[in-house]
């Protein structure tokens, strides 16, 4: 959430960053009206208690019943008065902060400007595609005819876009996740398992809420929501929390099952495995003061490009333009993997730097070290990875002339012996 005091101030800057998204700045007028309706009805609030206050003293300095009673009739009226207008204020001010909350973050200066993610800059590549002395298959071939991946079993337990991974595959994709966990925690995060549903007020502090309420489960009944990704359970251990700047970066990592009604057309953007409702994914979150946030993003895209090269992968790193940064980024990298069997690079994560968006809507402060005022932290999140699609990367990369799959060398003490997953 942006700062209301920015918005009022200087509203010119949020015109052009929603311009740099390609959208309309008509909600900064809304923003505007909004606010100065809402320091009007304060005023008027304000004064008219202030008059309720002064005329209580004066009754009771009053001396006949009769005046007394004409007085406390006067104030009874402007107490009816005064209600209505704190249900007005109410209104108000409720309609302000979803109103502000709708609005995205500021783009950094150095995002490039691009209409959607066929404009993201390719910073780098790194490893050579991989050369087969036979034509490699994609993972929907490969996957059935190991008898590792289920599409039939999907869609008869749950409809289309689900699957099901079985023997030797479901024990690739736990290998994946037990070894990424692992890594991040030797890179120096904390490993956290949270809860897979949360509250509401967690899905908005991340972001989540309300833009995003229509590509969400929600279970009505006990309010709760099912997460589409770690960031938000991330983003709610420390809601509402000030911690000493001295434990700043707060490195998490964790594992959970994400959920997402995802919008899909048949084509060659969806086949397999690469989109579904259901998915796996290791995330990375940080804490950090904001000066130090651009190095954080830094030393996070570094982390994920680690479990990256320790998989063997080739991939590109690409700098998010303006058209394809998500609501609440500041600045995101994506990372996308090779994988020649679909014959197309995969993203596999994205890294970005929140700023205090998230901060602001959960109310996460530090204390600076020198004692001054508690302010906003700075969160940032990426995928460490997101799987299928590393798991796809892998049985595609990894993939022999006689249909087998060779396991990664670093997965290999999580298969329990296993080197080759065969027919």
């Amino acid at each position: 959430m942006l700062d209301i005091k920015l918005i009022r101030e200087q509203p010119e800057i949020i015109r052009k960053a929603l311009a740099k998204r390609q959208m309309d700045s008509d909600v900064v007028d809304s923003v505007l009206e909004l606010d100065e309706k809402r320091r009007a009805l304060i005023l008027d609030v304000e004064s008219r208690k202030s008059e309720r206050n002064a005329v209580s003293k004066e009754i009771g300095r009053m001396k006949t019943a009769e005046d007394r009673e004409s007085k406390i009739t006067a104030m009874r009226e402007l107490g009816d008065e005064i209600a209505v207008l704190d249900e007005q204020l109410k209104q108000v001010e409720t309609d302000l902060r979803m109103t502000v909350a709708g609005i995205p973050n500021i783009p950094d200066s150095d995002v490039p400007f691009g209409k959607d993610d066929k404009e993201n800059v390719v910073v780098r590549v790194i490893g050579e595609q991989k050369q087969f002395d036979f034509e490699p298959k994609p993972h929907w071939e490969l996957g059935p005819e190991l008898g590792i991946l289920n599409f039939e079993a999907g869609v008869k337990l749950s409809g289309t876009r689900f699957y099901v991974l079985e023997g030797a595959g479901a024990r690739l994709q736990r290998a994946l996740i037990f070894w990424m966990v692992d890594l991040h925690i030797r890179q120096g995060y904390r490993e956290i398992y949270p809860p897979w549903m949360v509250h509401q007020e967690v899905m908005f502090a991340s972001g989540q809420l309300p833009k995003f309420a229509d590509n969400l489960y929600h279970d009505a009944v006990e309010d709760y929501w099912m997460v589409p990704t770690a960031e938000v359970p991330l983003t709610g251990m420390l809601m509402g929390e000030v911690v000493n700047e001295q434990q700043l970066p707060i490195n998490y990592t964790a594992y959970t099952a994400c959920f997402r009604r995802e919008k899909m057309s048949a084509g060659k953007d969806v086949r397999g495995i690469k989109r579904g409702h259901q998915f796996d994914k290791v995330e990375m979150y940080k804490y950090c003061a904001p000066e130090n946030a651009s190095q954080e993003l830094d030393n996070m895209v570094a982390d994920a490009e680690a479990t990256c090269r320790e998989l063997g992968l080739t991939y590109r790193i690409l700098l998010q333009c303006t058209g394809d940064l998500s609501f609440g980024s500041h600045k995101t990298y994506d990372i996308e993997v090779w994988a020649p069997g679909c014959k197309e690079w995969l993203e596999v994560s994205s890294i970005s730097n929140i700023g205090q968006f998230q901060a602001r809507r959960a109310n996460i402060k530090y204390r600076p070290a020198d004692g001054g005022q508690a302010r906003f932290v700075n969160t940032l999140n990426g995928s460490g990875l997101g799987l299928p699609r590393t798991l796809i990367a892998v049985m595609e990369n990894y993939q022999q002339a006689d249909g087998s799959i060779v396991v990664p060398e670093v997965l290999k003490p999580f298969m329990g012996g296993l080197e080759v997953i065969q027919k």
